[in-house]
């Protein structure tokens, strides 16, 4: 799903604008990003987590050249879902395998 697929999905849903929809998106977003550059850690409850970590300064090699690279220290965004959202998305990968009858043996 894309951005634009996101945008039309909560245009069809909640019955709004397109233009609407896309202002609403692009507001959450905006606010996420807001936030995990400041510092702060962001909790849906049911959905998950957002929070930045820090990874340290290292020496990486080009791989064109095989030159040594300094690597800076840099903060990553990192998702963590929740119990929530781990159980709907293998429910639903269960039930449609579930659905699937096993093959037969062949003779």
């Amino acid at each position: 799903m894309t951005k634009a697929d996101l945008i039309d999905e909560v245009s069809r849903l909640a019955e709004l604008t397109r233009k609407d929809s896309e202002v609403i998106v692009e507001t959450i977003f905006d606010s996420v990003v807001h936030s995990l550059r400041a510092g702060d850690k962001i909790e849906i409850r049911g959905f998950g987590s957002f929070r930045t970590r820090q990874r340290k300064p290292r020496v990486g090699r080009n791989p064109k050249t095989g030159d040594r690279v300094e690597v800076p220290a840099k903060k990553i965004p990192f998702f963590k879902p929740s119990k929530e959202l781990k159980d709907m998305v293998n429910e639903s990968h269960e039930s449609a395998a579930a659905a699937v009858p096993p093959p037969s043996p062949s003779v």
